[in-house]
């Protein structure tokens, strides 16, 4: 098909488009969020990400290898004419519903309703902020949160996913929490413009959700994937004593540290769910260091309730097979 191909919706000069500028004051306030160990550990990779000629992404896996798998996938598709279905397939965002059970969660919140996005890839595809919108507008949800990834690619500009995220935003229920975290495809230099959207970016930071009078802790951490700043120590280090909390992390990869640390629940994404999967929904491809029974939808661990959102966009390919797109609604018991 015409408008098939591999990767982001890019432009011959999308490198050279400006992003916004952030100051040496907002720089200085991100880094005594994030923790200076990881504030320059990740804009070191970030550094290695904008200058490595090779790769769109930088990790501890071999990305590159995986790169050239998908190069090879989107070739198949192409040349079989599965590239069209695959598109229709990617555009169909749907509604999942789940019930996240937390130990110790306070009865103002029992029966409460979280919305859950993940994966956005704004960028990626055309139609994927319109599938997003139509999926969640006329939906009930007492708070947000958000799983990363907002923009498609790893390097270059960004300006024009946090664009493209400020039209789901404005689709999103007025006055409503939001808490997010950032995936591997996210600069630390979008923070600033995701906050102005309204979403707090969380930081290896916790922050409480109140409600009828109760709170419930939202913590969330860096990406681990890619930039490997997660620190769950010093994101539960800010929720009380015996407090019930929620970790938001971008890949499930760190599940065990999560459940160590005593949270009752973790909400990720960043796996697709495989993407392009076998009938059935088998993955043929796994891109998180963590167990296959994470990779998509619910799971326990150690007493601690999970999900990984196989996502609303997606990544490399243009295209999903057998894993259909979803925005989550998770009800809280």
């Amino acid at each position: 098909m015409a408008d098939w191909h591999f990767g982001p919706a890019l432009t011959p000069n999308m490198a050279d488009q400006p992003s916004p500028e952030i100051s040496p004051a907002e720089l200085a306030a991100l880094a005594a969020r994030l923790g200076q160990p990881a504030f320059e550990r990740r804009l070191q990779v970030q550094h290695q990400l904008e200058t490595d000629p090779e790769s769109d992404e930088a990790g501890p896996i071999n990305v590159q290898r995986m790169v050239q798998k998908m190069r090879v996938l989107a070739g198949i598709l192409h040349a079989t004419g599965l590239a069209g279905w695959g598109r229709r397939n990617m555009r169909d965002v749907c509604r999942r519903e789940n019930i996240l059970r937390l130990r110790g969660l306070p009865a103002a919140f029992r029966g409460a309703h979280l919305l859950h996005l993940s994966d956005l890839h704004a960028d990626m595809d055309p139609g994927t902020v319109p599938a997003v919108i139509r999926a969640i507008t006329g939906w009930e949800y007492d708070a947000i949160v958000l799983t990363g990834d907002y923009r498609a690619h790893t390097r270059h500009e960004w300006a024009t996913a946090l664009a493209l995220c400020g039209e789901v935003a404005r689709a999103l229920r007025p006055g409503v929490p939001a808490f997010a975290v950032l995936g591997n495809h996210d600069p630390l230099e979008m923070v600033p413009g995701l906050e102005a959207l309204g979403w707090r970016v969380l930081l290896n930071e916790a922050l409480p959700w109140r409600r009828g009078g109760a709170e419930l802790w939202l913590a969330g951490v860096d990406d681990d994937h890619t930039y490997g700043t997660a620190d769950v120590a010093r994101a539960r280090s800010a929720v009380p004593a015996g407090a019930c909390a929620v970790l938001l992390s971008h890949t499930p990869s760190i599940y065990a540290d999560a459940a160590s640390a005593g949270f009752a629940g973790f909400l990720c994404g960043h796996t697709h769910g495989g993407q392009i999967c076998l009938p059935g929904g088998f993955a043929l491809l796994n891109n998180a260091r963590a167990p296959r029974w994470t990779l998509r939808g619910p799971w326990e661990f150690q007493g601690m309730s999970g999900y990984t959102s196989v996502g609303a966009g997606a990544c490399r390919v243009p295209a999903r097979f057998f894993c259909q797109p979803e925005v989550t609604r998770h009800t809280l018991e």
